[in-house]
């Protein structure tokens, strides 16, 4: 496997020598001090090039960072695509047969000045037009964890305290296919949400935990983490049960602190009348 000095010297090699690249940019985790590095990250690379469609049509040039082992090719995906979407770049998400991943958006270079949005991660690891000169020290505050207004909290809450009654149907019915897609896909969302909203108040909104919560556990006590693991059950409908009460205590918890903290209305009816009928459901 190659090191992150053997990546990035191939990337630079590779740019240097064609004339089409004008800049290379890396973002993501490997431009973040915040983030302990290891070997699994991708690397997250942006050239700045002239002529994009001559990179898409020919696309011998990728053999050059190595030999791919898969690829995903997002911009040419239905998938996931939004008809209303405005996009002038295109990404081609590579794994190379080392076990290295690069991640590469190319991104034109006549669109510099009028649709061009620096991320605040952001590193300039090769800048042949001088066009990166004042870029600001990289740092994780575009993802910063950003304090609610209070229609964002009370539809939050009101959807984890709706939705979490169709997990409990489901579970008394059997349906556990159900119940589990209903929990993880619709709730889920929303009760981490409301444990992000009070790690960024403890930590003055200056903090990101990550994509999908992943460096959360560097902000929680270990007796509260271990309970939200406690939240994810297996397939059996009693450990489902003690599980999604877990949560509604949870939830309930951190939604009384952060109205407390932030001075926002805190409709605790709504909570205990979902939490009477899930208990009901239950035992009846």
């Amino acid at each position: 496997m190659r090191n992150q000095i053997e990546i990035y010297t191939t990337i630079l090699d590779f740019a240097k020598a064609d004339d089409r690249i004008r800049a290379v940019l890396l973002n993501g985790s490997r431009a973040n001090s915040n983030v302990a590095p290891d070997k699994y990250q991708d690397f997250d690379i942006m050239f700045i090039i002239n002529d994009l469609d001559s990179f898409i049509i020919d696309r011998s040039w990728i053999n050059t960072l190595g030999k791919p082992l898969l690829q995903q090719l997002p911009d040419e995906m239905e998938l996931g695509k939004d008809a209303h979407d405005e996009n002038f770049s295109f990404r081609f998400l590579i794994m190379f047969e080392d076990q290295n991943r690069i991640d590469l958006t190319l991104f034109p270079y006549e669109k510099i000045k009028t649709d061009f949005k620096t991320d605040s991660l952001t590193i300039a690891l090769l800048d042949k037009d001088y066009l990166f000169n004042n870029i600001p020290k990289p740092s994780d505050k575009d993802y910063h964890i950003t304090k609610p207004n209070q229609r964002e909290f009370s539809e939050v809450c009101n959807e984890f305290w709706w939705c979490i009654t169709n997990v409990a149907k489901g579970l008394k019915r059997g349906e556990m296919i159900y119940a589990k897609d209903m929990l993880e896909t619709v709730v889920r969302p929303m009760f981490w949400q409301i444990i992000e909203w009070n790690i960024g108040n403890e930590n003055d909104f200056k903090v990101s935990i990550g994509k999908s919560g992943k460096f959360a556990k560097n902000f929680l006590t270990h007796f509260f983490y271990e309970n939200i693991l406690k939240t994810y059950s297996d397939s059996n409908i009693e450990n489902n049960w003690n599980s999604l009460e877990l949560m509604t205590t949870i939830f309930k918890e951190q939604q009384e602190k952060l109205a407390k903290e932030l001075n926002l209305k805190n409709n605790l009816l709504e909570a205990e009348n979902s939490i009477k009928y899930i208990k009901n459901i239950r035992t009846e």
